[in-house]
């Protein structure tokens, strides 16, 4: 027979256990929450850190001498597109090549006319600037039977090369790492407690690939809510943005604290209704952009008006890389490899890497290292 002290001591234990189990459940999300804002935080913390050091290739083909290239921009009103055409343009005249820009007006129909007319001029090679393979499929076909290397720029999800739609490479950064990047600043700016409206424009694969991983990191904080995702296409921004976000204010009022676009281009046209709703330039709703990096988005972040970060391309530089691309595929040889790491623009950090000029020029070199490559470009 068990002593009474023996009877009241094993139920006390139990309960005991019972009871840090309970707290230890109860602590658990808050944990996890904590951790992910933290490791938001860490994100943000890297990626606005100033490019300084050259990572980018440092072997390669002599310059191919006296080529003549066609840049087909999908839309020459976009910021993003105009930035990297005069980077190729100004790495043309050091490599001694020509450059002829044909713009696609914005439209499906009419990038399909200017890759015709690319074709038709019969160049070394084409730059492909800013749409994707998926939607100019016969254009790409006809570019493979004659031969001509195709280099483009956000022309698909992902860098590198694409031999089933026959691109010798396409430049540009991880999509995902700059979706991550732009989301986990909402995550951090919100302490986890954001309320975002997500931008894009389904007509490009990238666009909508890259608002979706947008909004898997924003579902993944637990305390924060994805609104609205409003798929409108970027060539309208300049008519649809005014009443969307007028709209979007009546829907949501306060509860709309952050926004994330796939381009600064939406947020050019959503100043004048945030006003008028008596919003404050440096209040909610706050924007980030998770591409290109405008002029306008520079002025913007810079005067704390209607925008507060913006991911962006280098654009110039990757305008050099679309040569150097170009070089080697007319070498025979593979791309580069190369892929610039994801850097993010923020009034803390604006006046850095070009800002002073309102892009992101990383003050890292590239043109002489691009030169070294090329090295018996004439001069």
């Amino acid at each position: 027979m068990k002593k009474k002290s023996e009877k009241s001591v094993v139920p006390a234990r139990a309960v005991a256990a019972a009871v840090l189990a309970l707290c230890a459940a109860a602590l658990a999300p808050k944990a996890m929450a904590d951790d992910f804002l933290d490791a938001a935080k860490k994100k943000v913390e890297i990626a606005t850190m100033t490019k300084e050091k050259w990572d980018g290739p440092t072997t390669g083909p002599k310059a191919a001498a006296g080529k003549t290239i066609v840049f087909v921009a999908g839309d020459m009103k976009n910021g993003g597109i105009v930035g990297v055409s005069k980077g190729v343009e100004e790495a043309a005249r050091a490599i001694g090549w020509t450059v002829r820009v044909i713009d696609g007006q914005g439209t499906v129909s009419g990038r399909t006319a200017a890759l015709n007319q690319a074709l038709a001029v019969k160049p070394a090679g084409i730059v492909v600037g800013g749409f994707d393979t998926t939607e100019q499929k016969a254009a790409f076909a006809g570019a493979a039977k004659s031969g001509i290397p195709l280099v483009g720029w956000h022309s698909g999800e992902q860098p590198g090369p694409n031999d089933k739609a026959g691109l010798y490479a396409n430049v540009t950064t991880v999509t995902d790492d700059v979706a991550d990047v732009a989301a986990s600043w909402v995550v951090a700016d919100s302490g986890g407690k954001a309320g975002v409206v997500i931008f894009t424009d389904s007509q490009y694969a990238i666009a909508l690939y890259k608002a979706r991983a947008m909004e898997a990191v924003i579902k993944k904080c637990g305390g924060c809510t994805v609104l609205s995702f409003e798929d409108s296409p970027i060539s309208e921004s300049s008519t649809r943005m005014p009443q969307l976000t007028t709209s979007l204010l009546q829907r949501f009022g306060d509860k709309w604290t952050h926004s994330l676009a796939i381009n600064d281009l939406y947020f050019d046209f959503m100043g004048p209704s945030l006003t008028a709703a008596g919003k404050k330039g440096d209040g909610s709703p706050k924007a980030v952009s998770a591409g290109d990096g405008s002029e306008a988005a520079y002025q913007r972040i810079r005067t704390q008006r209607y925008q507060a970060g913006t991911v962006p391309e280098p654009l110039n530089m990757q305008g050099w890389q679309i040569v150097d691309e170009l070089n080697r595929a007319f070498a025979k040889e593979k791309w580069s490899g190369y892929v610039p790491k994801v850097h993010l623009v923020t009034t803390g950090n604006v006046g850095k890497d070009g800002g002073p000029k309102n892009v992101f020029d990383p003050d890292n070199g590239y043109r002489a290292q691009y030169k070294a490559v090329w090295v018996a470009a004439p001069k």
